[in-house]
């Protein structure tokens, strides 16, 4: 079955992809939801009335949250979507999933802390730059003690889950890595202090994530008290000249978690080969099969929505996307 991602597949077949691949055990309402639009040609009509890249499902579901339509069942989500279907596609076509989990870093951070620092941190797909402060939450991985940030316990705690596979265990570390310097790049960046960009990524979190959303505001409060430098523009043609603004006394690290998938095939290819001649290091958390070169160890077990968690285009973990679980890979 293709990627809800897929701009190629029509919009039913990526609906119910979407139902039965990724909201399926994560969001009871949008399975529902999605897997009612799938069966619906009305509805599936107005969708297709968007620009391909746009009928995504996670972004039409969060364009209708955002202007409040309930969670619930898909016949009433049906009755508001038609109802409101003009300002719900204004919505989708001027805005993008640019879903900013903090919990992500949790996924980050066993990379992060093996890496000799001080740190510069460049991420790809920044949207708000929730995802540039590994430093500055606090952690909760079982069986190992809590991290927390050097001056104490972050107001956001993020729980991860060690999956037991029988594979390698994670490198949880005993400290938290040094973060000397953050930016980003992302076609619209977002700004945590604008109440209308907040509430964007609020609509973007499934609706009964609500541990999500809590983290989300205390998150973006952590940023606004230090933001990050973030740049609008392409990230294959911004990625270069933002690296070389890091300082050359920290190791540079350029991350990415959910974005790759977005890109056509040739500009996944060009971005791969353009950062892995920047010095330093790359950490990708992305889907099996969407970053080019990397092999995803399936001889390892892992669940089938999990991501690919590489350094240096090597897997080192399976990951659950918004960073509840990892599964370490032990070196093949």
């Amino acid at each position: 079955m293709r990627s809800s991602v897929d701009n190629d597949a029509p919009t039913a077949e990526r609906y119910r992809a979407f139902a039965e691949v990724e909201a399926r055990g994560m969001s009871e309402c949008y399975d529902a939801w999605a897997l009612g639009v799938a069966g619906d040609p009305a509805t599936i009509a107005l969708i297709d009335e968007l620009p391909p890249a746009k009928r995504q499902p996670n972004l039409v579901f969060s364009a209708a949250r955002f202007h409040g339509s309930p969670a619930g069942p898909y016949a009433r989500f049906r009755e508001w979507l038609h109802e409101h279907w003009p300002v719900v596609r204004e919505t989708a076509e001027t805005h993008a999933t640019q879903t900013n989990e903090a919990g992500r870093c949790a996924l980050h951070v066993p990379a992060l802390a093996a890496i000799p620092g001080p740190l510069a941190l460049l991420e790809v797909g920044a949207s708000a730059g929730l995802c540039l402060y590994p430093d500055r939450y606090s952690y909760r991985y079982p069986g190992h003690a809590r991290l927390d940030p050097a001056d104490g316990p972050s107001r956001v705690v993020l729980d991860c889950e060690i999956r037991d596979a029988g594979a390698g265990a994670v490198p949880v570390p005993d400290r938290l890595p040094e973060v000397v310097w953050r930016a980003g790049i992302d076609l619209n960046p977002l700004d945590v202090t604008n109440p209308g960009d907040l509430d964007w990524l609020d609509a973007l979190i499934w609706p009964e994530h609500d541990d999500r959303r809590e983290r989300l505001r205390a998150a973006a409060a952590i940023v606004a008290s230090d933001p990050p430098q973030l740049v609008a523009g392409d990230l294959n043609e911004r990625l270069a000249a933002l690296a070389a603004e890091a300082p050359a006394a920290a190791t540079l690290v350029v991350l990415h978690t959910a974005v790759i998938a977005y890109l056509d095939d040739a500009a996944r290819a060009r971005f791969a080969d353009a950062v892995r001649e920047l010095p330093g290091h790359w950490l990708s958390v992305e889907g099996r099969g969407v970053v080019p070169g990397i092999r995803a160890r399936d001889d390892v077990p892992n669940d089938s929505t999990d991501f690919v968690l590489a350094l240096d285009g090597v897997q080192l973990a399976w990951a659950q996307p918004h960073g509840r679980a990892v599964t370490w890979v032990p070196n093949p």
